[in-house]
């Protein structure tokens, strides 16, 4: 007993009831916000670290990057069409101080701007530019969020809008509308095709023409070709030259009286 109340003693009593419960270890992922007297002091960086009992306090802050789910929201778009949109916010702690000091809770708070900004935003937007551009619909509302946090401390990532939840009817009728645009664009690429073949045809009746004996040549060949086929009934209709030509010919070999 008399060990415990000599120096040494009392020396060994603060290190093992003071000293050893004093020590707090602040690992590489976290930061620790120190308070003394009730008063901010400073920021712990990793590593082992002392707290004073009684006097001093501390709260640990994970900075690793953080998931937010957001729930459905209702919101009408700028057109005038209600849907229902959800997302997903990555964010991380930038600074421990503002996050400890300048909001109670981030982690809510980041939640219901998000909620509050998503429906905004989906207010201003078309749904054509909401169906269309949704990257850039999450990149404003990033932007937005990140802006409204820095006091916090809090750097916001990146924004993933996750489902967009369209009304039975209005799914119908983009349903509609898609179909008409594959129709107009099947009959736009039909007429193109015909088009460029009478632009063919064209040319190559022009080229037969020109060719001395070129139109006889293609149709021996165009027989040659239907013939083929011993199903087919060919109506031959003889070109009114060649008539001429077999014409000119008896005239010649015809005995003279």
């Amino acid at each position: 007993m008399g060990f415990l109340f000599s120096i040494p003693g009392l020396i060994f009593l603060f290190i093992i009831f003071v000293i050893i419960p004093s020590i707090k270890q602040v690992n590489q992922y976290e930061r620790g916000v120190r308070f003394r007297f009730g008063k901010f002091k400073d920021e712990m960086i990793p590593g082992w670290r002392i707290v004073w009992p009684i006097i001093e306090s501390w709260q640990r802050i994970d900075i690793r990057v953080k998931a937010v789910d957001v729930p459905d929201q209702e919101a009408i778009t700028k057109d005038n069409v209600s849907a229902r949109v959800n997302a997903v916010i990555y964010y991380r702690i930038d600074a421990a101080q503002k996050a400890v000091l300048e909001v109670q809770d981030f982690f809510y708070a980041v939640s219901q701007l998000a909620q509050t900004t998503m429906r905004n935003v989906i207010g201003e937007t078309s749904l054509d530019d909401l169906l269309s551009k949704r990257n850039e619909v999450a990149d404003k509302i990033q932007r937005i969020i990140d802006k409204a946090t820095d006091p916090w401390g809090v750097k916001v990532e990146s924004v993933e809008l996750k489902d967009i939840i369209l009304p039975d009817e209005m799914k119908r009728v983009i349903a509609r509308q898609a179909e008409a645009e594959r129709e107009r664009r099947a009959i736009v690429i039909r007429a193109e095709g015909e088009k460029a073949a009478a632009e063919n045809i064209a040319i190559a009746a022009g080229r037969l023409a020109k060719t001395t004996g070129g139109l006889h040549i293609r149709t021996l060949q165009t027989l040659s070709e239907v013939s083929a086929d011993k199903n087919n009934t060919i109506v031959f209709v003889t070109p009114l030259e060649i008539l001429r030509a077999f014409e000119g010919l008896v005239k010649k070999v015809k005995p003279t009286k």
